[in-house]
């Protein structure tokens, strides 16, 4: 249909995810895909039974806006004993509808035109175009190769008046690198007294290897001044799903929620309940490191004989491999070559970041069945 209508962008310099673009041409090649950081795999039946069971309950209408109350409770019973952290049930724990929901309502609700966001790169595509749509200012800092390690000097050189947010993902995606108590150290340095809110992206919480999870819940003069946004999907297996969870005070609860009621009022009800139940067990979201670590482990070794170069993992779904023992291709064009000449779909790194920075990277997803990891591994292996 044509229109005689021409909008004007808000994110003019914003097209097709890199992600959409693999997903199709892996698609069209009928290549195993590496790329998405989504498990191939069923989750746990239980968790479906428990689904199943809270719709034939009749739990089938409208959440209340915050979410179900079981689910809150066990998200503050789980921080408790985890990072002895206590939000109250009522006025601090919000579900939404995904993890990248809770970013974006955090972001609209706390930013102010003018207002400067700290953020690191690589990083997960949203953060920037979300800042930006709030007439904010997105202020990358690029993450050193291959560490991955936030240099806190610079970081302290980029904080002036108008700095109001920084944006802290760990594990980090795509790198699956973590932070430490010296980062943690250096962040409460860098905001104390000050009023910078942290937006925390914890969304890989459990899938932490060989290390402690430095949540910002866990660190009282942290938490005091961070949003911390969870998922249930990379938690549990269930990405499609779609439920996430927003810690914070309640004075920025306040807010998120005026944003949150008008994205989408609530998430998924029988999820919900489902998850409350599934949660009491907690053995259900502490397995997560060891069943993705073997993963890892798995996928190492397979490639222990390829000519790429593995970088650290420490956690998340993800590890990085350096190619340019390989080819000299970008980062981009040797993705595609793999998926058209040995049929394995993974994503170009500098895909996530504002100027394309290619570092002869590429992002390989471990989310995947056990024979999966061998047979991608195998053809990779023979480039």
């Amino acid at each position: 249909m044509q229109s005689s209508i021409i909008p004007i962008s808000r994110l003019p310099s914003v097209g097709t995810t890199i992600f959409a673009t693999i997903a199709e041409l892996a698609q069209r090649h009928n290549a195993i895909n590496l790329a998405q950081g989504a498990p191939d795999f069923d989750c746990d039946p239980v968790l479906v039974d428990y689904a199943c069971k809270a719709m034939r309950d009749g739990l089938n209408q409208y959440a209340p806006m915050i979410g179900v109350q079981a689910l809150r409770a066990a998200i503050v019973h789980k921080v408790n004993v985890l990072y002895h952290c206590d939000y109250d049930v009522e006025t601090e724990v919000t579900i939404t509808n995904s993890a990248s929901e809770g970013l974006y309502a955090a972001i609209t609700a706390l930013l102010h035109p003018g207002d400067e966001v700290i953020y690191f790169e690589p990083s997960f595509d949203s953060y920037g175009p979300s800042v930006r749509l709030q007439g904010a200012i997105p202020v990358s800092i690029k993450l050193p190769s291959p560490s991955f390690k936030i240099d806190w000097q610079e970081v302290e050189a980029k904080i002036n008046a108008k700095t109001r947010m920084i944006i802290i993902n760990s594990p980090h995606n795509p790198s699956g690198s973590i932070l430490n108590q010296q980062d943690i150290d250096a962040l409460i340095r860098l905001t104390d007294n000050t009023n910078i809110i942290i937006l925390s992206d914890e969304v890989y919480e459990h899938v932490v290897f060989d290390h402690e999870h430095h949540s910002m819940s866990a660190h009282p003069k942290l938490a005091e001044r961070s949003v911390i946004i969870g998922s249930f999907g990379k938690s549990f297996n269930v990405t499609g799903w779609r439920i996430g969870h927003c810690l914070a005070p309640e004075a920025l609860s306040v807010e998120i929620r005026k944003i949150h009621q008008y994205l989408t009022f609530s998430a998924d009800t029988p999820a919900q309940h489902a998850l409350a139940e599934y949660m009491q067990n907690p053995q259900t979201y502490l397995g997560q490191a060891e069943l993705y670590q073997k993963k890892r482990d798995l996928l190492i070794r397979c490639l222990a004989n390829s000519r790429l170069k593995l970088l650290p993992c420490d956690g998340a779904f993800f590890i990085l491999a350096d190619y340019s023992a390989i080819s000299d291709m970008s980062d981009t064009d040797f993705v595609q070559y793999l998926i058209t000449e040995f049929g394995v779909a993974t994503v170009p790194v500098s895909s996530f970041y504002t100027d394309a920075t290619d570092n002869k990277y590429i992002r390989l997803s471990f989310a995947k069945r056990d024979q999966v990891i061998i047979d991608a591994a195998a053809k990779l292996c023979m480039a």
